[in-house]
Protein backbone atom coordinates (compact mmCIF):
# COMPACT_ATOMS: atom_id res chain seq x y z
CA UNK A 1 0.00 0.00 0.00
CA UNK A 2 1.24 3.38 -0.96
CA UNK A 3 1.00 5.40 1.86
CA UNK A 4 2.88 8.89 0.23
CA UNK A 5 1.39 12.32 0.84
CA UNK A 6 -0.94 13.13 -1.69
CA UNK A 7 0.21 15.47 -4.32
CA UNK A 8 -2.12 18.14 -3.17
CA UNK A 9 -0.79 18.03 0.23
CA UNK A 10 2.59 18.88 -0.36
CA UNK A 11 2.45 22.45 -0.27
CA UNK A 12 0.26 23.16 2.85
CA UNK A 13 2.15 25.19 5.24
CA UNK A 14 1.05 27.04 7.99
CA UNK A 15 3.70 29.93 7.83
CA UNK A 16 5.31 31.52 5.06
CA UNK A 17 8.58 30.22 5.56
CA UNK A 18 8.05 27.19 6.89
CA UNK A 19 9.23 24.75 4.52
CA UNK A 20 6.34 22.65 2.30
CA UNK A 21 5.56 18.74 3.06
CA UNK A 22 7.46 18.09 -0.42
CA UNK A 23 10.59 19.94 1.00
CA UNK A 24 10.36 17.83 4.26
CA UNK A 25 10.23 14.88 2.73
CA UNK A 26 12.87 15.59 0.12
CA UNK A 27 14.93 16.19 2.77
CA UNK A 28 13.84 13.14 4.51
CA UNK A 29 15.36 11.07 1.18
CA UNK A 30 17.82 12.99 1.42
CA UNK A 31 19.22 11.77 4.86
CA UNK A 32 18.32 8.06 4.19
CA UNK A 33 20.77 8.41 0.99
CA UNK A 34 23.22 9.80 3.30
CA UNK A 35 22.92 7.05 5.90
CA UNK A 36 23.93 4.77 3.23
CA UNK A 37 20.55 3.47 2.23
CA UNK A 38 18.57 3.61 -1.12
CA UNK A 39 15.41 5.56 -0.76
CA UNK A 40 13.83 4.41 -3.62
CA UNK A 41 14.06 0.69 -2.08
CA UNK A 42 10.82 -0.69 -1.30
CA UNK A 43 11.20 -0.53 2.43
CA UNK A 44 11.91 3.12 2.89
CA UNK A 45 10.44 4.11 -0.12
CA UNK A 46 7.10 5.52 1.85
CA UNK A 47 9.48 6.34 5.33
CA UNK A 48 9.74 10.11 4.08
CA UNK A 49 5.61 10.49 4.03
CA UNK A 50 5.69 8.72 7.30
CA UNK A 51 8.69 10.25 9.14
CA UNK A 52 6.50 13.57 8.02
CA UNK A 53 3.59 12.56 10.05
CA UNK A 54 5.08 11.39 12.52
CA UNK A 55 6.97 14.52 12.93
CA UNK A 56 3.54 16.68 12.76
CA UNK A 57 2.68 14.57 15.80
CA UNK A 58 5.97 14.90 17.66
CA UNK A 59 6.03 18.57 17.30
CA UNK A 60 2.10 19.94 17.40
CA UNK A 61 2.74 21.97 20.49
CA UNK A 62 3.99 24.47 18.06
CA UNK A 63 0.37 24.91 16.84
CA UNK A 64 -0.65 25.17 20.32
CA UNK A 65 -1.24 27.99 22.54
CA UNK A 66 -0.64 26.75 26.31
CA UNK A 67 -1.98 30.30 27.52
CA UNK A 68 -4.71 30.07 25.86
CA UNK A 69 -5.31 26.67 27.13
CA UNK A 70 -5.73 27.92 30.76
CA UNK A 71 -7.93 30.50 30.02
CA UNK A 72 -11.53 28.80 31.16
CA UNK A 73 -11.22 29.17 35.15
CA UNK A 74 -13.26 28.29 38.01
CA UNK A 75 -14.49 30.51 40.92
CA UNK A 76 -17.19 28.24 42.25
CA UNK A 77 -14.78 26.20 44.73
CA UNK A 78 -16.13 26.61 48.13
CA UNK A 79 -13.18 28.22 48.92
CA UNK A 80 -11.10 25.74 48.87
CA UNK A 81 -7.59 27.20 48.71
CA UNK A 82 -5.67 23.62 49.80
CA UNK A 83 -3.08 22.32 46.91
CA UNK A 84 -3.91 20.92 43.53
CA UNK A 85 -1.20 18.47 42.54
CA UNK A 86 -1.75 16.60 39.00
CA UNK A 87 1.01 13.46 39.15
CA UNK A 88 2.95 11.24 36.62
CA UNK A 89 1.71 13.17 33.41
CA UNK A 90 3.54 11.21 31.19
CA UNK A 91 6.17 13.59 29.24
CA UNK A 92 7.24 13.07 25.43
CA UNK A 93 9.17 15.45 23.95
CA UNK A 94 12.05 15.79 21.74
CA UNK A 95 15.68 17.09 22.63
CA UNK A 96 16.55 20.17 20.43
CA UNK A 97 20.68 19.21 20.14
CA UNK A 98 20.04 15.43 18.92
CA UNK A 99 16.14 15.46 18.14
CA UNK A 100 15.84 12.05 19.88
CA UNK A 101 13.05 11.17 22.20
CA UNK A 102 13.37 12.75 25.57
CA UNK A 103 10.47 10.35 28.42
CA UNK A 104 9.85 10.59 31.31
CA UNK A 105 7.06 12.25 34.21
CA UNK A 106 6.01 15.54 35.44
CA UNK A 107 4.27 16.62 38.68
CA UNK A 108 2.41 20.33 38.76
CA UNK A 109 1.06 21.83 41.60
CA UNK A 110 -0.23 24.58 41.99
CA UNK A 111 -2.05 26.93 45.28
CA UNK A 112 -5.36 28.42 44.28
CA UNK A 113 -6.06 31.72 44.58
CA UNK A 114 -9.62 32.03 43.89
CA UNK A 115 -9.99 30.09 40.83
CA UNK A 116 -9.02 27.02 39.76
CA UNK A 117 -8.62 25.35 36.46
CA UNK A 118 -10.01 21.93 35.03
CA UNK A 119 -7.22 19.34 36.04
CA UNK A 120 -7.21 18.35 32.23
CA UNK A 121 -5.75 21.81 31.55
CA UNK A 122 -2.50 21.28 33.12
CA UNK A 123 -1.65 17.85 31.35
CA UNK A 124 -2.63 19.81 28.25
CA UNK A 125 0.06 22.71 29.22
CA UNK A 126 2.98 19.98 29.80
CA UNK A 127 1.79 18.69 26.09
CA UNK A 128 2.04 21.48 24.54
CA UNK A 129 5.33 22.90 25.48
CA UNK A 130 6.81 19.30 25.72
CA UNK A 131 6.10 18.67 21.95
CA UNK A 132 8.30 20.57 20.81
CA UNK A 133 12.35 20.84 20.77
CA UNK A 134 13.14 21.26 24.09
CA UNK A 135 15.74 21.08 26.41
CA UNK A 136 14.38 19.54 30.18
CA UNK A 137 15.48 22.99 32.38
CA UNK A 138 13.05 24.93 29.53
CA UNK A 139 10.52 22.86 29.48
CA UNK A 140 10.00 22.86 33.49
CA UNK A 141 10.29 26.80 33.35
CA UNK A 142 8.23 27.12 30.45
CA UNK A 143 5.33 25.08 32.32
CA UNK A 144 5.52 26.93 35.57
CA UNK A 145 5.47 29.98 34.66
CA UNK A 146 2.46 29.85 31.99
CA UNK A 147 0.90 28.36 34.56
CA UNK A 148 1.82 31.16 37.40
CA UNK A 149 1.79 33.76 34.68
CA UNK A 150 -2.34 33.13 33.44
CA UNK A 151 -3.82 32.01 37.18
CA UNK A 152 -2.20 33.84 39.21
CA UNK A 153 -1.91 31.45 42.20
CA UNK A 154 -0.20 31.67 45.31
CA UNK A 155 2.37 29.56 44.18
CA UNK A 156 3.86 26.72 41.50
CA UNK A 157 5.49 24.26 41.73
CA UNK A 158 6.78 21.84 38.51
CA UNK A 159 9.24 18.60 39.00
CA UNK A 160 10.12 16.57 36.14
CA UNK A 161 11.91 13.32 35.63
CA UNK A 162 12.88 11.97 32.71
CA UNK A 163 14.94 9.67 30.40
CA UNK A 164 17.44 10.86 27.80
CA UNK A 165 17.90 8.90 24.34
CA UNK A 166 20.96 11.28 23.71
CA UNK A 167 22.73 9.86 26.77
CA UNK A 168 21.12 6.50 26.11
CA UNK A 169 21.66 5.40 22.80
CA UNK A 170 24.41 7.64 21.60
CA UNK A 171 27.52 9.08 23.08
CA UNK A 172 28.48 8.25 26.27
CA UNK A 173 25.56 5.19 26.11
CA UNK A 174 24.60 5.47 30.12
CA UNK A 175 21.00 3.73 30.17
CA UNK A 176 19.28 4.31 32.96
CA UNK A 177 20.19 7.47 33.87
CA UNK A 178 17.34 10.14 35.18
CA UNK A 179 17.18 13.48 34.78
CA UNK A 180 15.19 15.59 37.46
CA UNK A 181 14.56 19.19 37.20
CA UNK A 182 12.08 21.31 39.08
CA UNK A 183 10.77 24.74 39.65
CA UNK A 184 9.16 26.25 42.57
CA UNK A 185 7.19 29.61 42.36
CA UNK A 186 5.50 31.88 45.00
CA UNK A 187 4.70 29.88 48.60
CA UNK A 188 6.46 26.82 46.89
CA UNK A 189 9.79 28.80 46.90
CA UNK A 190 8.83 30.89 49.94
CA UNK A 191 7.47 28.60 52.28
CA UNK A 192 9.43 25.26 53.59
CA UNK A 193 6.95 24.06 54.88
CA UNK A 194 4.43 23.96 51.71
CA UNK A 195 7.65 22.66 49.71
CA UNK A 196 8.04 19.77 52.20
CA UNK A 197 3.83 18.89 51.58
CA UNK A 198 4.68 19.13 47.76
CA UNK A 199 7.78 17.01 47.52
CA UNK A 200 5.98 14.59 50.21
CA UNK A 201 3.22 13.86 47.84
CA UNK A 202 5.20 12.87 45.12
CA UNK A 203 7.36 10.57 47.37
CA UNK A 204 7.27 7.27 45.57
CA UNK A 205 7.27 8.57 42.58
CA UNK A 206 10.92 8.19 41.93
CA UNK A 207 11.13 11.87 42.22
CA UNK A 208 13.89 12.19 45.10
CA UNK A 209 16.74 13.84 46.34
CA UNK A 210 15.44 17.13 47.00
CA UNK A 211 16.35 18.89 49.85
CA UNK A 212 14.42 21.13 52.27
Amino acid sequence: MDIRTPPHQLDSTDHDDRPSREEAEAAIRTLIRWAGDDATREGVIDTPARVARAYEDFFRGYREDPEAILSRTFEETEGYDEMVLLRDIRVESHCEHHMVPIIGVAHVAYLPNRRVVGISKLARVVDAYARRLQIQEKLTAQIANTINEVLQPRGVAVVIEAGHECMSTRGVHKPGVSMVTSRMLGVFRDDASTRREFLAMIQGRRCTGFET
